[in-house]
């Protein structure tokens, strides 16, 4: 029932039409459609069902970190320690409330996919044409295309009228394709497949020579044409992409993963801690029952029911930041996963160009040059400028090559909006830029040779309605027209145009065309094959001014860019030497050396390679998952539908949000409002400082944990008494479990770890510095803390005194615990005391809270605390401190140690690390990556 795409190109039309038992002068009728409909279905996309809304709810309580938070809310009931139990409940639901709700913005791809599809056609059917749902087409009716139609489903042509389809959302090609009836050469009609097609999707190698084929979903630019229904819904080629697109699954973001192996970690530090405690309290004949009470509850308060909370809200607040930097992040781990972007796959077509033809240079036959600036489509920003020197001689001459190039020219530019073909609206805009507006209003055409792939020209006849004079006016491909010139423009008067000119001109034309121009030659004459050689005008897609220095960047900060796109060869190095790409000799590949290697040496050859040039949306995939599989963070961009199954395979998706498709930008991950591929500098500096804080928040946590557990622990295992009573430990996890510690979370982007190379995914949360460092703080408050409640019970007996003495410690040391976790390496004088400000208002909120328990009569009373003097405030405040000393010194040790010198770290102006780079995917490092201790981050 259905022809593929390959088998119908290798075909004449009339042998297709006979397969299909159709009839292009009647169509098919309506009882043939419905017995076909019941074999091959609508011509539409079948999609998996989805979950319903409190399955995929529940579905967000099978992170590890939270299973381990419900079992500890579990064990706390069963403990009867219903606060706990109260604390962790709220915390898992608040996370996993976010994450539904971010969940369910994120997944319209498919929907957008396919309103590429038009609501209606043009079908002949029972010998009348008329609008019937495109769903309802099958294979073998006969649909009739117009400029500015959907093509419906994939259609071989048989008859087209200056056919010209705009497949640059498949290709990448901006240039819309031309298209004709002819057979191709070369495939001679072989069915390749149960899909009948060997081409894969648009783009491919084969396939963008199929010229007698329209694809579903491409939009008609120009002419009209008629065509039989080879393929409908999912078997065509657009469906290929639907059901690649459904099959392909975004996998775990880096920050993900390290939870999980947090999660696990977590869990045996409980269990290990619970049999630790077991040992010891037989060891000093503890009945058992007292000895699992104790250890259960203390491994409990060893989790840290706070984390997925300042997770949670530390990614709230980057996407905040993020859309405030132009960059709209749709899911939460997303953000932090930019800071591990080791390699970025870039599209070329509207991301590192403007996807906008535009003429920015001319040549007069009297040799005058001219660049234009301004980009698009609209001229309000752009002039012409003179670069051999302005005479009016020189004005004439490029004005008579801009009004030939306007004449002989079909498109309309309306609104900024082009209708009809790129290099054409190229030439109206440059006319418009010489201050030519209306031209074609001096001559009448009387005829027109239409431009083809096969003459690479466009001629048209004109007869100026002042002098009466009839020429054709002619522009096309520099060779061809050349051919048919004899003389050149000189003045008012022609000149013979020898050999030695004619090679000059073209060689002229060459090195442009290696500058990544498209040179189209202008001439006229009498006939179409007696012309004067009038100029040339040079055509490029240019590349987006900021790209540049954002790949300097890229490049410094240790993240390798490559090219991806469906262009050819020379466009595709002519930009990447543009834009400043690290070129190396045999870099360069096309999509049909990637069908020709296994993945093994796919992956070498990713190795070095940065250019892939001839691509089709399976060679995107490929290259995305062999560079995953090298161990590589893959972020890719881009703007076509042809692009949407790599960004939704990439680990960040990221598409342009002026010119990217809605599909494209309903499959990304990040989507820049600005299409400013700088972007996404701001975008992975925003991501390395997000998981530099949720590293500072664990540190915190965890140094805490410390404190309190081996306070309780020891206290209890060695017979002493409480320093604390439970309603002090209970205030103590809300206050410090609380806003001290989310704000960590809020520390603004330090410039040193945004210009560091990207993080080792393979490196946990908690290394081993990190815990060095936690020991080391968690050992001065404990001493500290112990210290002042043995120097305060000397007599023997616990008092409301001794305990507020030791609660009022232990938070002060933890607000000064706190300001000393705001980074792991730097002074907090290099960051600023009042720098992250929320941190400051918390810990005023903390003291505020700490003064009304120790002087408030009714609080006095719940906490069982008494009013404390003056001389005990400063005591307490002295000796707290000492945390925050020792935390300062040990940075400056690890300064010192690394070989650098610790008067740098008061100048805040020493900043960056613009010498690390990154070759081949290994990361390098520089001597001040060492010097902060950043490797470990």
């Amino acid at each position: 029932m259905w022809v593929g795409c390959s088998e119908a190109a290798g075909q004449e039309w009339k042998d297709v039409v006979r397969i299909l038992s159709s009839d292009v002068t009647r169509g098919l009728c309506e009882s043939d459609v419905e017995a076909r409909r019941r074999t091959v279905g609508y011509n539409q996309f079948s999609e998996t069902k989805e979950d319903p809304l409190w399955k995929k709810y529940l579905g967000q309580f099978k992170e590890p970190l939270i299973v381990l938070l419900l079992v500890s809310a579990a064990v706390s009931v069963a403990m009867r320690q219903v606060d706990d139990a109260v604390v962790i409940t709220i915390a898992i639901i608040i996370v996993a409330t976010v994450a539904f709700v971010q969940e369910l913005r994120t997944d319209k791809a498919l929907e957008e996919l396919k309103k590429q599809v038009p609501a209606t056609c043009m079908c002949l059917r029972e010998g009348a044409v008329r609008e019937y749902q495109a769903r309802e087409l099958v294979p073998g009716d006969i649909v009739h295309l117009a400029i500015g139609d959907r093509v419906p489903s994939d259609v071989r042509l048989f008859q087209a009228s200056q056919l010209c389809v705009d497949e640059s959302s498949f290709t990448g090609e901006t240039e819309p394709a031309e298209k004709s009836i002819d057979v191709v050469a070369g495939i001679n009609g072989v069915n390749t497949g149960s899909n009948g097609d060997a081409s894969g999707l648009p783009g491919s190698n084969t396939s963008s020579s199929l010229h007698n084929i329209a694809y579903m979903g491409t939009f008609v630019r120009t002419g009209r044409g008629k065509g039989v229904v080879i393929n409908t819904g999912e078997r065509s080629q657009f469906g290929k992409l639907f059901r690649l697109m459904q099959d392909e699954e975004a996998p775990r973001t880096p920050l993900q993963i390290n939870m999980d192996k947090l999660a696990k970690k977590l869990s045996i530090f409980s269990f290990g801690f619970i049999g630790i405690v077991f040992l010891l309290g037989i060891y000093q004949g503890i009945p058992l029952h007292k000895i699992f009470n104790i250890a259960v509850s203390l491994a409990v308060a060893a989790i840290p029911e706070g984390l997925p909370i300042v997770v949670t809200m530390t990614l709230c607040l980057g996407i905040r930041r993020m859309a405030q930097r132009n960059a709209l992040v749709k899911g939460l781990h997303t953000v932090e996963t930019l800071g591990c972007v080791t390699t970025i796959c870039s599209d070329k077509t509207g991301t590192l160009t403007k996807n906008e033809m535009t003429a920015t240079w001319l040549c007069t036959s009297e040799r005058d040059e001219c660049t234009l600036n301004g980009v698009g489509y609209e001229c309000t920003d752009g002039k012409l400028e003179y670069t051999t020197g302005y005479s009016q001689k020189a004005y004439d001459a490029v004005t008579k090559l801009l009004e030939t190039g306007m004449v002989c020219n079909n498109a309309q530019v309306v609104g900024g909006q082009l209708m009809g073909q790129p290099t054409e609206g190229a030439l109206l805009v440059a006319a418009w830029k010489h201050g030519i507006y209306n031209s074609h209003e001096k001559f009448i055409r009387l005829d027109e040779i239409p431009f083809s792939s096969e003459t690479k020209m466009m001629a048209v006849k004109v007869e100026n309605k002042q002098s009466g004079i009839i020429e054709w006016l002619v522009k096309g491909g520099v060779e061809v027209v050349l051919a048919d010139c004899s003389h050149y423009q000189y003045g008012s008067s022609p000149l013979p145009l020898t050999q030695q000119a004619k090679s000059n001109i073209l060689s002229s034309a060459q090195e442009k065309g290696r500058q990544g121009l498209r040179v189209v030659c202008l001439a006229r004459g009498s006939t179409p094959k007696s012309l004067v050689y009038i100029g040339l005008v040079g055509i490029q897609d240019p590349p987006r001014e900021e790209v540049h220095a954002a790949l300097d960047l890229l490049y410094h900060m240790g993240v390798n860019v490559k090219m991806v796109t469906g262009d050819a060869m020379e466009t595709a190095c002519a930009v990447a030497k543009a834009v400043g790409m690290q070129l190396v000799p045999g870099g360069v590949f096309s999509g049909n050396h990637l069908d020709s290697v296994d993945d093994s040496q796919l992956s070498n050859i990713l190795r070095d390679a940065n250019v892939f040039y001839r691509v089709a949306p399976r060679h995107k995939l490929r290259i995305v998952k062999a560079l995953q599989s090298r161990g590589e963070v893959v972020g890719m961009t881009g703007d076509g539908v042809n692009d949407v199954v790599a960004l939704k395979r990439a680990n960040i998706g990221i598409a342009m949000g002026k010119m990217g498709s809605a599909v494209s930008k309903e499959a990304a991950d990040m989507i820049l409002n600005d299409d400013n591929f700088a972007t996404i500098l701001a975008a992975i500096e925003e991501g390395k400082c997000i998981f530099h804080n949720i590293s500072n928040f664990v540190q915190f946590q965890v140094s805490t944990s410390i404190v309190a557990l081996s306070l309780i622990a020891l206290s209890t295992l060695f017979g002493l008494p409480s320093p604390l009573n439970p309603m002090q430990i209970l205030l103590i996890n809300v206050i410090m479990d609380g806003p001290p510690a989310l704000t960590l979370g809020m520390e603004p982007i330090d410039e040193d770890i945004a210009r560091l190379p990207p993080r080792d995914t393979s490196k946990d949360i908690i290394t081993p510095r990190l815990i060095r460092n936690c020991l080391i703080s968690a050992t001065v408050i404990i001493v500290g803390t112990l210290w002042v409640f043995r120097s305060e019970m000397l007599d023997g007996v616990v008092t409301a005194r001794d305990t507020t003495m030791t609660f009022s410690c232990f938070v002060l040391f933890d607000m000064f615990n706190a300001m000393s976790c705001r980074s792991a390496t730097k002074s907090i004088l290099e960051l600023g005391l009042l720098s992250n400000w929320y941190l400051f208002v918390a810990l005023a909120a903390t003291l505020g809270c700490l003064l009304g328990v120790v002087y408030v009569p009714f609080l006095q009373w719940v906490f069982q605390t008494e009013a404390l003097h003056l001389n005990d405030w400063l005591y307490l405040v002295a000796l707290a401190s000492t945390v925050l000393f020792v935390s300062e010194l040990r940075k400056m040790l690890d300064k010192l140690r690394a070989g650098g010198n610790i008067w740098n770290s008061f100048n805040k102006t020493n900043k960056g690390y613009m010498g690390l780079s990154r070759i081949g995917g290994s990361s390098g490092k520089s001597r001040e990556a060492k010097l902060y201790g950043l490797e470990e981050v």
